[in-house]
């Protein structure tokens, strides 16, 4: 088989995408025609990508106007979603109608952390007792030096959990505008490495990641201590509203949250929802999330009441939203402009992205769950979707 071209003196220039492209020409038969149709230049995917050979262009569009009611982000705003799912933007979009016309929707994140979880092992479980306690009594000194790699990360806790002969800590940061994984895990390293240097007791050794952090995958510890952004979407939508837009009413569209609550729970579902990923995924890949956060970010508990004026109060609890406004994709061209249509460019606007996607979320969920008790989901497809 023949490598792929490569420059060890500059991998990020046309010359040498167009190299890779006259490659798998050659290796396949295939033109990369629209592929190699790139806007920006190849030296700005530099520290994003491998091999850049061109752009793998998903169509995009906006739905709104979304009515936010946040701490961080208030106003109506343009949500850019990219997907190659027909009938899904217009589906948010009707959401984002539903909750205008009942007044918004009310978000707030309410914990913020990023994790890495290292396991330190000892000859047995006694010894790493022993071990756990001197973490406690040492916090200041292991804070100290985890913060000595980083001006942005502060750590904020670290759990402990104790299984066999293993001892596994869960660091905790916050981690600003930044998503925080590179950044948890140098400065959780240089804590590691202090505390294998000053701890007095016998130690077997220590790795890194245990895997009680969870990188890139739900887990039921995530979704009760949070990774990233425990975001809280909520609102309440007029009887009169829904049915018109709609055309269900409260008490049908509750009743039905009851039946799919005890679906999802005999299903053994990470999501009471109905779809939390697709909004999630659309608005990530437009604007240059980490795409494979999706895993831990579509996590979703939904709860609906009925008020006492027989309007429906419902909710979308995101317990592991993981995004970023500062770093990885976001600096990229077209995602940078996207961020830049809700004002989510740069640094102190990570929050303001989360509640907006926690809105979002919220809207896309309301009008799937009233399009499948309304017998209109397969309609819609057929109309706009895949189906045609």
């Amino acid at each position: 088989m023949s490598r792929i071209p490569r420059s060890k003196d500059d991998d990020y220039t046309e010359d040498m995408a167009q190299q890779r492209r006259e490659f798998v020409r050659e290796q396949t038969g295939v033109s990369l025609a629209h592929t190699g149709q790139c806007s920006f230049d190849a030296g700005e995917a530099r520290g994003n990508i491998e091999h850049f050979t061109g752009v793998c262009q998903i169509p995009m569009g906006i739905a709104g106007p979304l009515q936010v009611n946040g701490e961080h982000a208030r106003g109506a705003f343009y949500v850019p979603m990219a997907t190659t799912e027909g009938t899904l933007v217009g589906s948010y979009n009707r959401g984002m109608r539903l909750t205008r016309e009942a007044g918004g929707v009310n978000v707030s994140v309410v914990d913020d952390v990023m994790q890495r979880a290292p396991v330190f092992v000892f000859a047995n479980a006694r010894d790493a007792r022993t071990f756990g306690e001197w973490v406690e009594a040492n916090m200041d000194r292991i804070r100290a030096a985890a913060e000595s790699t980083t001006s942005v990360g502060k750590l904020q806790f670290v759990q402990q959990f104790a299984a066999a002969r293993f001892r596994y800590l869960r660091f905790n940061y916050s981690t600003g505008d930044a998503a925080g994984q590179n950044m948890c895990g140098r400065a959780t390293r240089e804590a590691c490495l202090w505390i294998a240097e000053q701890y007095p007791g016998p130690m077997e050794r220590w790795v890194l990641s245990g895997n009680m952090d969870t990188d890139k995958k739900h887990s039921q510890i995530n979704t009760l201590y949070s990774r990233g952004k425990r975001v809280i979407a909520d609102c309440v939508i007029p009887d009169a509203v829904l049915q018109q837009v709609m055309h269900v009413s409260a008490r049908q569209f509750f009743n039905q949250r009851g039946i799919s609550n005890l679906g999802a729970m005999m299903a053994g579902s990470s999501n009471n929802g109905s779809h939390a990923a697709n909004g999630i995924a659309s608005v990530f890949i437009a604007t240059g999330q980490d795409e494979a956060n999706v895993a831990e970010s579509q996590s979703a508990l939904v709860h609906s009441e009925l008020t006492d004026q027989g309007d429906l109060y419902y909710s979308v609890t995101l317990p592991s939203l993981i995004v970023a406004t500062h770093g990885g994709g976001t600096g990229l061209p077209t995602q940078r402009e996207c961020l830049g249509m809700m004002d989510c460019v740069g640094q102190g606007k990570a929050r303001k992205l989360a509640e907006i996607i926690g809105a979002t979320v919220l809207c896309g969920e309301l009008s799937l769950g009233a399009a499948v008790l309304a017998d209109e989901w397969v309609s819609s497809h057929e109309q706009y979707g895949r189906n045609r």
